[in-house]
């Protein structure tokens, strides 16, 4: 283990662990910002009181988000100090952008929105969660145009040994960021779909708050569905869009060893990358990945075997990781529509095996998530920035190997603590349930 290798895994396991709570507060602050809007409209209690709870929720993962992340920062000049000094105009630029307009709107009105109820009118509180949602998901685009540029670099010379931006609006329309950012997006609504429907199908299965969650349960099938079906949308343009921009890394998802026209898609496969090929290669689907690729199926995929060795990506865990983030998602399009079939049709209840399914895939979503980084970085390597900077020649040069072992096994320790603290809390105020008020025992009571 030498410091690049634990600078490496020193930053995974950060931004890992720090992207455990992005995807469910992008998600989360639009359903509460939907639940308080239809409050406001049809003046429903009930609707206040599940902005107020989810929002409560909210609020604990967006803290332990916000102290996750700063850390990640000080990693570029304290592990990575050359790639700070080769693209760091580039890179601090939209990170810059994010720090001073979004994340500051994001601070202030999420102020206003916990501690302004009763205090300022409903729509303009209202309106304070809608800005903290905009706020939130302006703070995602302007982090994964930094990202995008990472993994397709435009608008920039080498110049005086660095690189230096010339064009900042090609930044900005970079098509791979901002697919990106849209498959991250939608990724992070299903993650809060799934939240908010599992936690909703714990209190179905005990019978408590029963309109309550009926009512959680049914927005939230509704926003999983379509935020799922959009996962595979969007994430379809994107994997053609590696496959144009990041050839290694397209082949590595897919174990294409061989260039070939005409490249068929095989729905069983496992690569064996000491060999070169695949050990299984099965039920092959003519043209289908040259049309996916391309949308021609007689386009030419590159092979693994036509880059350098050391230009090649890892092929095992990219390649299982696409795989089973596909099937994540495809599991995802099925759950959400059985789950707003039975919903709309007050069906949940007489099928208690559903509900207790749906509490065991809480994790699964955030699991996905995980794997697409997984895929989106491993499958970069070895490049930092793709085709300008390895990732080798990234890591500070003044850096020590036990000043590394020190700052890994502390950000270990201090993330194993936040975690605990951040699950203890979830899992508390979610099995608690809403608050009750005259109006939830009367409903409660009917039940």
């Amino acid at each position: 283990m030498d410091v690049l290798t634990l600078s490496r895994l020193q930053f995974a396991i950060t931004s890992m662990f720090h992207f455990i709570f992005v995807p469910l507060t992008l998600g989360l602050s639009v359903l509460v910002a939907m639940m308080e809007t239809r409050y406001v409209l049809s003046g429903n209690e009930m609707y206040k009181r599940m902005a107020k709870f989810w929002g409560k929720l909210f609020l604990i993962n967006f803290a332990l988000g916000v102290v996750t992340g700063i850390t990640m920062e000080f990693q570029f000049g304290m592990n990575w100090a050359e790639y700070s000094r080769y693209v760091g105009d580039i890179f601090g630029a939209p990170l810059a952008i994010e720090a001073t307009v979004a994340f500051f709107m994001e601070s202030v009105f999420i102020g206003v929105w916990a501690f302004g109820w009763d205090k300022v009118s409903k729509r303009f509180h209202a309106v304070s969660i809608w800005l903290v949602a905009l706020a939130t998901n302006l703070s995602g685009l302007w982090i994964l145009l930094a990202n995008g540029w990472m993994q397709h670099p435009v608008g920039y010379v080498l110049r005086n040994g660095r690189a230096e931006m010339v064009d900042f609006m090609a930044l900005v329309t970079n098509p791979f960021g901002l697919l990106k950012f849209g498959h991250q997006i939608v990724s992070g609504y299903t993650v809060a779909g799934f939240f908010v429907m599992g936690i909703s199908a714990y209190h179905l299965l005990k019978a408590r708050n029963r309109e309550f969650f009926r009512a959680s349960f049914g927005m939230a099938a509704v926003f999983a569905l379509v935020a799922s079906i959009m996962v595979g949308v969007i994430g379809d343009f994107h994997a053609a869009d590696v496959a144009k921009t990041q050839p290694a890394k397209f082949a590595a998802m897919e174990a294409v060893w061989n260039s070939c026209n005409n490249a068929p898609m095989h729905l069983i496969a496992f690569p064996d990358e000491k060999n070169e090929c695949n050990l299984v290669s099965a039920l092959p689907v003519p043209g289908l990945l040259s049309f996916l690729a391309f949308h021609d199926t007689n386009a030419q995929i590159r092979g693994i075997t036509s880059f350098p060795k050391d230009e090649r990506p890892p092929v095992l865990p990219v390649f299982l990781s696409f795989r089973l983030m596909v099937g994540l998602g495809t599991l995802f399009i099925i759950l959400s529509a059985a789950g707003l079939f039975l919903s709309k049709n007050g069906l949940l209840e007489k099928y208690p095996m559903f509900l207790k399914l749906l509490v065991l895939c809480i994790p699964l979503p955030y699991i996905a998530n995980q794997l697409g980084w997984l895929v989106s970085e491993v499958g970069r390597q070895p490049w930092i920035v793709y085709g300008i900077m390895k990732t080798s020649d990234a890591v500070s040069k003044s850096l020590e190997l036990s000043q590394v072992i020190g700052s890994l096994l502390g950000f270990t320790l201090l993330y194993g603590l936040l975690g605990f603290v951040d699950i203890y809390l979830l899992a508390k105020f979610a099995r608690k349930g809403p608050e009750e008020t005259h109006v939830g025992a009367t409903n409660a009571f009917r039940n």
